[in-house]
């Protein structure tokens, strides 16, 4: 760890840390003169800030790759500002109660806009073939990406069972809210079965389930994705899986238990909402099967077996985290072209360009809806919903207190985990667990903080 040297007074702004360029700097942290123009330009968000400490910590990379969380650049000829575009703190997400509705990704405004725009644009011209998956066609590229997303969850969901075995994790027995630590914290946000006459409290219980921390999000499965749209007599005939198996089948996973319509060539469209599928007695009877990609088998929980040792459980931890990362960047690039709504008022979600017609929605106002969703747009949350909870600072053995909950910070649930479990936490997550955020020791402490 080094030290930075004095740096003289003066009005500091957010996200920025000057640090005097001299020799007496680690020989990571030293840039030349030519490095003035170089390409480490990425944007900052507004407000960012960034401690020195943690810049100091992240220089032993810094010369070795051009990161895209870092902006350097001269402020004179004796310092260097460096800038981070991850905030130092930042607001937990928010909260959507089961009275409001989700906004939409996108302003219903700026969508009607810009389908002027776009008929204004086409207007007189031949319009150009649909791209994959609209034509139902599969997304070549996109092939590898759903193997790769199922495989990850499926090793997520192995390591999470061991895991569970050697970290303590406490669940509410009459709400969602969980806790990682070796004991639930004591804030009153409660909003289950009698929780007025328990003020709120929680009753902790040490069965945690994988359940707990992957919130299940379910989908139906369609053979064909661009078949009719699943009436409201078909709801208990068509099976429902994981939204995101259902996302990566749909994107060109192949499982035994889950068969689906492979197209070979584009279908015809006839109108807005009726094709024909194209004439394949031309190609040969067998498709070419391509490349084959393993998939990953689910451990029972009977053969997951706890850690062996500490070195252990730091490596399955790192191996969460990095399967947790590789299925929210995966799902979020599968999502970009294949189409996932969801449901305005509660958290149905549909894998498919349009969404089913099961009027099962039993949200706010269900009865003028006559139990239809409202479907929309789906974001990532959508489909893999992180659940939040609170940070404990200092290892799964600490305590939170009531009176201190504004100094502590929050984290999804398999961040926390393997958080508490040895692995480093990506600097994504940083801002809203507060790790740079000083804890005071006593309330008599905490009310002398500016």
């Amino acid at each position: 760890m080094i030290s930075l040297p004095n740096i003289s007074p003066g009005p500091r702004k957010m996200g920025t840390v000057f640090v005097p360029c001299s020799s007496s700097l680690h020989p990571s942290m030293r840039l030349d003169s030519r490095a003035r123009s170089s390409s480490l330009v990425h944007g900052l968000r507004d407000g960012a800030q960034l401690s020195s400490s943690s810049c100091i910590s992240q220089g032993n990379s810094l010369h070795n790759r051009r990161s895209s969380s870092s902006h350097w650049r001269f402020r004179d000829s004796s310092s260097l500002i460096i800038k981070c575009c991850y905030p130092q703190n930042s607001d937990f997400p928010r909260y959507y109660s089961k009275r409001e509705k989700k906004p939409f990704p996108i302003p219903v405004l700026e969508l009607r806009r810009n389908a002027r725009e776009r008929q204004k644009r086409f207007q007189g011209k031949n319009r150009k073939p649909l791209p994959p998956p609209k034509n139902g066609m599969l997304v070549p590229s996109l092939i590898p990406v759903a193997y790769e997303v199922y495989n990850a969850r499926i090793l997520l969901i192995n390591n999470l069972k061991r895991l569970l075995k050697a970290i303590p994790v406490h669940a509410c027995r009459h709400c969602n809210e969980v806790h990682v630590g070796s004991e639930g914290h004591p804030f009153r946000t409660c909003h289950g079965w009698r929780a007025e006459a328990r003020r709120g409290e929680h009753e902790w219980t040490t069965d945690a389930k994988v359940e707990d921390l992957l919130v299940p999000i379910e989908a139906y499965h369609l053979v064909d994705r661009l078949g009719k749209r699943l009436t409201h007599d078909e709801r208990f005939a068509v099976p429902r899986v994981p939204a995101l198996v259902e996302l990566c089948v749909q994107a060109g996973l192949e499982l035994p238990g889950l068969p689906t319509k492979r197209r070979r060539k584009p279908v015809i469209w006839m109108g807005r909402a009726e094709f024909i599928d194209a004439d394949e007695d031309d190609l040969p009877d067998e498709p070419d099967p391509g490349p084959e990609w393993p998939v990953l088998a689910e451990l029972p929980d009977g053969e997951a077996g706890p850690p062996g040792s500490e070195e252990e459980t730091v490596r399955l931890a790192e191996e969460a985290l990095a399967a947790w990362d590789v299925v929210r960047d995966g799902a979020d690039r599968l999502m970009r072209r294949y189409a996932v709504r969801v449901c305005g008022y509660c958290p149905e979600v549909h894998i498919g360009p349009g969404g089913h017609r099961a009027r099962n929605c039993g949200a706010l106002k269900h009865q003028q809806r006559n139990g239809q969703h409202g479907w929309q747009a789906a974001v990532l949350d959508d489909l893999v919903p992180p659940r939040y909870v609170w940070h404990v600072p200092g290892g799964f053995e600490g305590r939170l207190e009531r009176e201190l909950r504004s100094f502590y910070g929050q984290a999804p649930a398999v961040v926390e985990l393997c958080a508490q479990a040895g692995a480093a936490v990506p600097d994504r997550y940083r801002p809203t667990m507060r790790l740079d955020v000083g804890i005071p020791s006593s309330l008599g402490e905490a009310e002398k903080a500016i």
